[in-house]
């Protein structure tokens, strides 16, 4: 087996396995198969389990320690967003932190307020998902969040009632693509009467709205995704680390 193929194989095993996770087939808690099993159950090399679990370990999906195997592990909460995000892969675990509630779920057309807001041509017919990510413990409404997914991938709409993470990894799974970029704006508004009156907080008070645009490997948007939240419940950091060899 050339060293492709066997990439190609070890993320197909790990789509398929976090496609399982995602599907409470391994709940959190649970013990994945030994990587015996897997590779008896994927007909691969210990190589590309291990590759595999990797991938999914690098996903904040699963923990491994010797003579424990590998375990699904719950996702990080809080009742702000606290971002402090360096790859793609680090936005699952960044959207997981807080239960979406959908309050609405079309096929829309692009009018000029949406394309202005979300870079989407004018016209073109996405599948809208909006609603509102609130903190597990006290409900409290941590922003306004907007799914526009493309229309070729909107079969992930079916999933969505019982899903609360991210939704790019859905789109991944289910369609075999890869998510390979990420550009992300941020813009600073003042909150209208209604969205401030359902976040619980004063009209008029200072917000931050994300704008992030999900591309896959053949250049396609998959998904854009709108996140607004009051400036009290949002704080954003990041480390920057100087690359070697480099000025």
């Amino acid at each position: 087996m050339t060293t492709e193929a066997t990439e190609h194989r070890y993320l197909q095993v790990a789509r398929t396995l976090r496609k399982e996770i995602v599907d409470g087939v391994y709940p959190v808690g649970s013990q994945l198969p030994t990587e015996h099993e897997l590779c008896d159950r994927f007909e691969v090399s210990r190589y590309t389990v291990r590759e595999a679990l990797r991938r999914l370990r690098d996903d904040n999906l699963v923990s491994s320690r010797p003579r424990t195997g590998t375990l699904v592990v719950p996702r990080p909460s809080s009742s702000s967003y606290a971002q402090d995000v360096m790859s793609i892969d680090d936005l699952l675990a960044f959207a997981a932190g807080a239960q979406f509630e959908i309050d609405s779920h079309a096929m829309v057309t692009i009018d000029a307020e949406l394309a202005g807001r979300t870079g989407l041509g004018l016209g073109e017919q996405w599948l809208a998902v909006r609603g509102y990510r609130r903190d597990a413990g006290t409900n409290t409404p941590i922003c306004r969040t907007e799914y526009y997914i493309n229309r070729a991938f909107a079969a992930v709409g079916r999933m969505l009632q019982r899903h609360s993470g991210p939704i790019f990894p859905l789109i991944e799974d289910l369609y075999g693509v890869s998510i390979t970029e990420v550009h992300q704006e941020i813009t600073s508004i003042a909150l209208s009467a209604d969205l401030a009156e359902l976040l619980q907080i004063d009209a008029g008070a200072p917000a931050l709205q994300m704008q992030r645009s999900y591309t896959t490997s053949d250049g396609e948007v998959a998904q854009v995704t709108v996140n607004t939240h009051p400036a009290a419940r949002y704080r954003h950091s990041m480390t920057m680390r100087r690359v070697k060899g480099r000025p």
